[in-house]
């Protein structure tokens, strides 16, 4: 699966370049079919991705606030700042089978389909810019998984 995490990790930066075409009036404006604007689907990815990786660990949620993270480079430096807990959560043995709660849901997940969701909530959202971007007269950024470079560099180096 860390394959999977790195290639959402290297595809959320070519959007995040990619967004560097655009207006702020265009990255904040509401969209239909989403959960908001351009720059607000990217925090909410990340934002989502932290919540579940903590919930996994145990430890409490932390609840970010889009007010605090409302430009383009904002959104970017708490992805790469969070990506670094994630990676070496990642890095631990942990158990797949093991079943968890967290504090938003009270269903039990087992870790596995925790990580599955993560992998797919990405993957869904990068498909809503994807759209997004073909309704501005823009090309989106390329999903396709063959043909990537995915060799763990981002756990190895941390980055």
């Amino acid at each position: 699966m860390i394959n999977f995490f790195e290639y959402n990790w290297q595809v959320r930066d070519e959007w995040f370049n990619w967004c560097k075409q655009l207006t702020e009036e265009e990255l904040l404006q509401d969209r239909i079919g989403g959960v908001g604007s351009i720059l607000f689907t990217l925090f909410h990815i990340i934002d989502v991705e932290y919540s579940w990786i903590r919930g996994m660990k145990g430890e409490e949620d932390v609840v970010f606030n889009f007010d605090d993270y409302n430009t383009l480079l904002k959104v970017k430096f708490l992805s790469n700042k969070l990506r670094y807990e994630i990676v070496e959560f990642l890095k631990t043995d942990f158990v797949k089978d093991e079943f968890v709660t967290v504090p938003w849901d009270e269903n039990k997940y087992t870790k596995d389909e925790i990580i599955h969701h993560i992998i797919a909530h990405e993957i869904h959202h990068i498909g809503q810019l994807s759209v997004w971007a073909r309704e501005l007269a823009r090309s989106p950024v390329s999903a396709h998984f063959i043909g990537r470079k995915l060799n763990y560099l981002l756990l190895e180096k941390g980055n």
